[in-house]
Parts: C-alpha cells; structure tokens; sequence
C-alpha cells in the first residue's frame, strides 16, 4: 500500500507524504499551454485532458498522490444550473426561492459528470503505485455558490437565505448532498482511492450555524461511502472554530489550514490523520525561509499520522523550482529519526 493511504488509514509513516492542493493546473507552464489551448471547462470535461493535467504535476514532482483535475462545480449543469468560468464561477440563473429548487434535478451515478469517471479510468492506467484522489464541494459550499451566484467576499445572499427560508435551505442542501453522494460514489467505482470533501466556505458561518445545516449534510455524504472502503478527507478553510463539530464527523483525514499548529489541531481532532499545513505563501519567499518553514510543519506534526500539504490551494505566482525543493525537503525528512510523543492511534470511524 502506498505511503499516502498508510498515513490516511492511522499509520504514522516513517515520512510524510506530500501532495498540494491544486497542484495540477496554473502554477505549471506545461498547464498553462493546455488552458489557453482548450480553455479551462474543455480540459475539466474532456477525459484525455483532464488526465493530462492531473499527470503534469506527478511526472514532473514525484508526487505522493495525484489529485483528478476537475472543479467542485462541476455537478452542476447535470442538475440544471448552468455555468461559465468568467474566469471563477458564474451561475446564469442563482437559486434563490422554493421554486428554484424544486426545479433542480439529482442525477443517478451514471448520470453526473459522466466524463469524470472516464477520465479516473485512464488515469488508473497511467498513474501504477500513485494514488488517485476524487473529490467533490460538500453541500454547503455548492449551496454558498448556487444562491450567491458567484464568488464573494462575505456570501451575505446566502448567509441571508439560511435565516430567511431556512426550510427551504434544507430542501437544498438534500438535493446536493443526494448529488454529492452518487457523484463520489461514481468516481470510487471509476477508481478513485481516497476522496476529498472541500468545504470551501463553511469557515463563514458559527458554530450553531455549521451544526444546523453544514455538518449533518457532510456527515451523511462521508457515511454513504463507509462502505466503499475508501478514506476520507474533509477541509473547511478559517474554520478552526468549527472543529468541536468537525471532530465528530465520520471521516479519516482533516486537512487543516496554516492558521493554527499541528500540534494544536491534533488535540481539536483526534484520532485522525491531519493534513497540511503550510502557508501557500511560503513558496513564494526565498528558499532559506520556505526550508525553515516546511521543517517547522514536518517538526509540529510529529507523534500521529500527517500528510504534508498546503493550508489552502496553490498560488498562482508559484515559481515551479520551489515546489520541486519543498517535495524534496518533504521527502527526505526522516520522521522516525526525531523524538516524539507516542503516535495518538486512529479511531474506528467507519
């Protein structure tokens, strides 16, 4: 088994194995080359493209894992929201009444995203021993996205619609955790060996709030793939005021962001395995201080299972000479080699 899913299974490996969020797409000129090409929907939704794409970064890194490139929006259009990346998210017509979403439809497994299973195929064919990671929004994000209609800084619409029609918030989140559901599950039996949950913008709400409408609509998602045997990931970004709900959650892995030490998020969760967490940033200073900075992560998250990452997705501006330092930093840090705590075991959460 792979050093990945040992660490996401509670195996405290004898190194980290790294993987970096969005790191298949636009820090990468051989990336670039392809979008202005194709443009980004093409290459999400062509299966040879899009496993092209996920490959770049591993051919050229050595990766421990590959992540499929493709968008959490990607759902959508099957369920009647149309879409254009302008160059984020644009939805022609936002979700805002008990009309909009009776409209809306949950497509069958076979149904959503057909071409994303398709490309998982033949990248299970490309990668050999590297893992492959679906993923998908959970609930809440694609909810904060479906009735803003658009990114935003403070999604006060959407914010607005959970208090105002909260009944109809909840008929909602149903129709995208069904979707959610069948659309990972697809991409499991495509061939996907982990998945990762994003919950993008739950750090927005409080605690009452997430518990009432983000939690259980996440937990119902991770407990309909218990029984593919599959570990499970799960991110909210500036959420650590949500961990007390978080930590209840069914669920293998929490990719924490940069905000609080991994030490510290390791009492907040425990039991499970923590990925990340540094600063994106880092990689855009010198490489004295991203060394300093990667070995500060690699130190903190001694004594459990840790899968190096970034705290949130790779800048844009990345210069692609200090990823392949921090992959090799990451890499040859010997865990085993310094005095820690006892690992903390992972708990039964199937």
């Amino acid at each position: 088994m792979s050093l990945f899913l040992r660490a996401l299974r509670g195996e405290d490996t004898p190194r980290a194995p790294i993987w970096i969020m969005r790191q298949a797409g636009r820090y990468l000129s051989e990336y670039r080359a392809l979008k202005a090409q194709h443009g980004f929907w093409t290459l999400a939704r062509t299966p040879e493209l899009a496993a092209e794409v996920t490959l770049q970064p591993v051919r050229r890194f050595g990766m421990d894992a590959a992540i499929l490139f493709s968008d959490i929006m990607t759902p959508l259009p099957d369920m009647g929201l149309e879409l254009e990346f302008k160059p984020g998210p644009v939805l022609e017509r936002p979700v805002r009444s008990a009309a909009d979403v009776a409209r809306l439809r949950v497509p069958s497994e076979d149904e959503v995203a057909p071409f994303v299973p398709d490309a998982i195929r033949l990248l299970r064919r490309e990668l050999g021993d590297t893992p492959l990671i679906g993923f998908a929004g959970a609930p809440l994000t694609l909810a904060t996205y479906a009735v803003q209609g658009q990114g935003s800084k403070e999604y006060e619409e959407f914010r607005a619609f959970l208090r105002r029609d909260p009944e109809t918030a909840d008929e909602l989140l149903e129709k995208f955790t069904a979707t959610t559901i069948n659309y990972l599950r697809a991409q499991v039996a495509a061939g996907a060996q982990a998945v990762q949950l994003f919950d993008s913008w739950a750090g927005i709400h409080d605690l009452a709030t997430y518990r009432r409408f983000g939690a259980p609509a996440a937990r119902r998602v991770l407990d309909a793939l218990a029984d593919t045997g599959v570990p499970r990931l799960y991110i909210a970004v500036g959420a650590q005021h949500l961990y007390p709900a978080i930590a209840e959650l069914p669920l293998e892995g929490v990719s924490v962001d940069w905000r609080m030490p991994l030490s510290a998020c390791r009492s907040a969760l425990p039991g499970r395995t923590l990925q990340g967490n540094l600063d994106p940033a880092a990689l855009l200073g010198d490489a004295h201080s991203l060394e300093r900075e990667a070995t500060a992560v690699l130190r903190d998250g001694l004594g459990g299972p840790h899968v190096f990452n970034l705290g949130h997705g790779i800048f844009k501006e990345t210069d692609p000479d200090m990823v392949a330092r921090l992959v090799g930093l990451v890499q040859g840090f010997e865990r085993h080699a310094h005095d820690v705590e006892a690992p903390v075991p992972a708990r039964d959460v199937a």
